[in-house]
């Protein structure tokens, strides 16, 4: 499939409240035709925006995947999931001990459950596994799956240096220089964790598949689909990205425009009080 960018401007407050409409659809019908085209659909969030969550809701329903892998899940946790019959936000967020997952509140994300009857895939790191990629490598923390995955090889000077200011930049240039290579391993563990399961998902139900991830997990130059394209090349992967006002790291087949959702300000927590 011929690589595109599509940039597309969700307007309107509104949106972010309740469930489009017909009328009000937040993803075109060209970038939905592409996503429809391919196996392999990577729908990235900024994790604490609401209308990036309507706009994965309003994909899966258009996708209709046979399969949804989940950063936010464990694989303990879809399985649980796997032998319940859930009929409310509470019962899910039991299954999935999502309180004490530290992701944003199971509201924001609950359209997206709802837009997919598909299997649960889970492939949140257990914290156990990113401590392993701290101390001893993303290879040692995946382990016999390494070599494939391509955590075995390390990442080029230039290359690690960026990921590494990337991560400085994203922690409030807060972090200690010795800690941002275990940041940038741990990053390579979740993007092949998360191919994994997208393998294993494509491999059990024949796909397409969906992903619900970052941002940072769903970009082409460094994320998921440099994994699924050394391990299945012949797959159509569409990688989609969600901005802020426009703003927004790494490259996408497509990005989706929305505006900045309210929040405080995220370097609060780092900021030393005197």
């Amino acid at each position: 499939m011929k690589q595109f960018a599509i940039l597309v401007c969700v307007l309107g407050l509104a949106v972010a409240a309740a469930r489009p409409g017909l009328a009000d659809r937040l993803v075109p019908a060209d970038a939905m035709s592409a996503m429809r085209d391919a196996d392999v659909v990577i729908l990235g969030e900024v994790h604490d925006n609401p209308t990036h969550h309507l706009v994965q809701a309003e994909a899966l329903e258009a996708v209709s995947p046979s399969a949804v892998v989940w950063e936010m899940v464990t694989e303990e946790g879809a399985q649980r999931l796997a032998q319940k019959a859930v009929s409310n936000p509470e019962e899910l967020s039991r299954i999935l001990k999502w309180a004490e997952s530290g992701w944003p509140p199971l509201s924001m994300y609950y359209p997206v459950f709802e837009a997919s009857g598909a299997p649960v895939y889970g492939a949140m790191v257990p914290r156990a596994a990113a401590r392993a990629a701290m101390e001893r490598g993303a290879a040692t923390a995946l382990g016999a799956d390494a070599a494939r995955y391509g955590l075995t090889v390390p990442l080029s000077p230039e290359e690690q240096a960026a990921r590494e200011a990337d991560q400085l930049a994203a922690h409030c240039d807060a972090l200690p220089a010795e800690m941002l290579p275990q940041m940038v391993a741990i990053q390579r563990l979740r993007d092949a964790v998360l191919a994994r399961a997208v393998v294993r998902a494509m491999d059990e139900t024949g796909g397409p598949v969906a992903v619900i991830t970052g941002n940072g997990h769903a970009r082409k130059d460094r994320g998921i689909p440099t994994y699924l394209a050394r391990l299945r090349p012949g797959w159509k992967v569409v990688a989609v990205g969600q901005s802020e006002d426009g703003a927004i790291d790494g490259e996408f087949d497509i990005v989706i425009d929305s505006p900045t959702a309210e929040r405080e300000d995220p370097c609060a927590a780092f900021q030393v009080q005197n």
